[in-house]
């Protein structure tokens, strides 16, 4: 049918393509500070805003539970002496309390208090859960505001402290939900692990430990001779005539696992390499701790992950035999079980790496040791490694049980 065209009307173009490309460049830069005594009143490094100068404006303060019992008191003195006008919210602080609902909790509160774009940024005092946490509802609230972290565990100190990103829990997997929100400052305060129960002292050298694998032999070296006793004396300073580790001791190795990561995360802060190194000890645990929750925390189920890639690499003889059972005991000398039944489920196992195939975008880039201190990454490992892999922690769960029944029977 031929279309007639009537007077009045109008006839448009042909439709044409047309586009448009925007490129921007965006500047990031944020600082890592360790600051002695950060609750003295007479240290101004809590009050600081990001850019310089002070504010009048209200702050909202977040903690976690266990801080605001044992810090509550010294924190709400800091800030009454210092007259800044603040108010509090206190949140559960493990991990099954890692969700949106929690996220969404700050976001309301942030608007209760009058929280601006960025004047008045909020500042959380706790370990990563709460971080976390905080920084996603930091990055949903007026599409990105800045935030203050003060990691007070182990675990935060040395890992969450140089992250850029933040995520929570959501349908069964660990950080499904997330972005990239670095806040400007981070404070740090090695006092605050005197009160850190020895498992999650253990539970933070789980990432000082991956760190150590991945590219420090020295940061390894320290943790073979020294590992056991930081976690004895929680990484506080001598006391007067005590003649033994020096403050020094943890001052490197809190020092060298930092430095390491951030060295690790500036060239790829936004994960367009999904080649990371840093990845080790995260290939195969996420799924495990999160079916194993709460009974494995994060550190533990990396430390585990650690073991289980280097079984990987000594099978192919990347690694020697001998530096594998160097691997486990030095796991073992700093309080880390190195297997877990769940590591000795192979369907769990292959669930587990190819949810991390997914999130690789379709490659496995498993990071995996060459030596102790340096990795290579493979795109080839198969079921049949995945198996023999279990199997090999399944015998560590054996050789254990041994262990203590041996030793059971000798008492």
């Amino acid at each position: 049918m031929r279309h007639i065209l009537h007077k009045g009307e109008f006839v448009y173009p042909s439709p044409r393509t047309q586009g448009w490309r925007v490129k921007a460049q965006l500047d990031v830069e944020y600082e890592v500070i360790e600051t002695p005594g950060l609750l003295d009143p007479d240290n101004p490094e809590l009050l600081a805003v990001p850019g310089g100068g002070s504010t009048t404006d209200t702050r909202l303060i977040i903690l976690d539970h266990a801080v605001d019992e044992l810090y509550g008191t010294r924190i709400r003195s800091y800030f009454a002496e210092n007259s800044a006008t603040v108010e509090y919210l206190t949140l559960p602080g493990s991990e099954e309390y890692k969700s949106i609902d929690r996220a969404l909790e700050v976001v309301n509160k942030l608007n209760e208090v009058g929280t601006n774009r960025l004047s008045n940024p909020p500042i959380v005092i706790g370990g990563g859960v709460v971080a976390d946490v905080v920084g996603v509802a930091a990055s949903l609230y007026r599409r990105g505001i800045p935030f203050i972290r003060v990691p007070t565990t182990l675990l935060s100190q040395v890992d969450v402290s140089v992250a850029a990103k933040s995520g929570v829990n959501y349908g069964g997997y660990r950080n499904r939900l997330g972005s990239y929100t670095p806040p400007p400052r981070t404070l740090i305060d090695r006092e605050f692990l005197a009160t850190v129960p020895d498992r999650q002292l253990r539970n933070g050298m789980g990432e000082i430990f991956k760190m150590a694998l991945i590219k420090d032999q020295r940061l390894f070296e320290l943790l073979e001779e020294h590992g056991a006793e930081l976690i004895q004396h929680r990484f506080q300073d001598p006391t007067p005539g005590y003649d033994g580790l020096t403050g020094t001791i943890a001052d490197e190795v809190i020092g060298r696992s930092i430095a390491g990561m951030a060295e690790e995360l500036e060239p790829n802060l936004w994960e367009k390499n999904l080649q990371r190194s840093v990845d080790y000890g995260h290939s195969f645990s996420p799924l495990v701790e999160m079916r194993a929750s709460p009974e494995l925390l994060h550190g533990e189920a990396v430390a585990m992950d650690c073991v289980f890639s280097a079984i990987i690499a000594a099978h192919r003889g990347l690694i020697s035999g001998a530096d594998l059972d160097r691997i486990i005991a030095v796991a073992r000398r700093l309080g880390l079980e190195p297997s877990h039944p769940l590591f000795s489920d192979v369907a769990l196992v292959s669930e587990a790496l190819a949810d991390t195939i997914r999130h690789r975008n379709g490659q496995q880039n498993l990071p995996i040791l060459t030596g102790i201190g340096a990795v290579c990454f493979l795109n080839d490992v198969t079921e049949g490694e995945i198996a023999q892999a279990c199997d090999g922690m399944g015998r560590l769960l054996a050789s254990h049980a041994d262990d203590h029944a041996q030793s059971v029977g000798a008492s």
